[in-house]
């Protein structure tokens, strides 16, 4: 799994208005929870950047006070008007401890479907995975090679990994439908 450094300022004094004055030199308050406390910081906002707009998934590696801690984005709090981010909560990573993380799907492969006139449309564009964070996978990868127009592929048509998927095994992730085109196409051969 790919990670992200990024340096943090610890905050002394916790509340609404240290927050407002940190937000106004484009600083982001966050907190890093899992540990045996609570760590207290504030990272400059363009750090963040690689680590929140990315489709991929990344664990982070903050330091604070010369000391470095693995984590992972729990949640982010924006703006509701000017979605300027507010606020970053992060959970502290253990070797021994599994986490619950959202990866993102990868389509691979070309369907001969798709090349028919099908309509390749992918349901799922993440799945909740748990796993220790040395198993944590970059992104699920599913291969679409062998789909064909009807063809659906599901959460437990997945291989299987040092990971476990938490969606229903019923979800689809992608299928291969027919186009208005391939239906037409059909409907005129019909007809003769």
């Amino acid at each position: 799994m790919k990670t992200i450094a990024i340096s943090g300022s610890p905050r002394e004094n916790v509340g609404k208005r240290d927050a407002k004055e940190l937000r106004y030199e484009g600083k982001v308050p966050a907190v890093l929870y899992g540990g045996k406390e609570q760590v207290h910081f504030a990272v400059l906002i363009t750090d963040l950047k690689d680590a929140i707009y990315t489709p991929e998934a990344n664990f982070v590696e903050i330091e604070v006070n010369g000391t470095k801690l693995k984590a992972i984005i729990k949640e982010l709090q924006f703006h509701p008007l000017t979605e300027v981010l507010m606020h970053v909560d992060f959970l502290q990573l253990f070797d021994d401890k599994e986490i619950l993380m959202e990866i993102p799907v990868k389509i691979t492969g070309t369907s001969p479907g798709v090349k028919m006139g099908g309509k390749l449309v992918q349901k799922l564009r993440k799945l909740r995975v748990k796993a220790f964070p040395k198993d944590m996978p970059q992104a699920i990868e599913v291969s679409i090679a062998k789909m064909e127009v009807g063809n659906l592929f599901r959460v437990r048509d997945l291989a299987k990994g040092n990971y476990a998927i938490t969606n229903t095994g019923e979800d689809t992730i992608v299928s291969v439908g027919m186009s208005r085109a391939l239906k037409q196409a059909e409907q005129a051969a019909g007809k003769k």
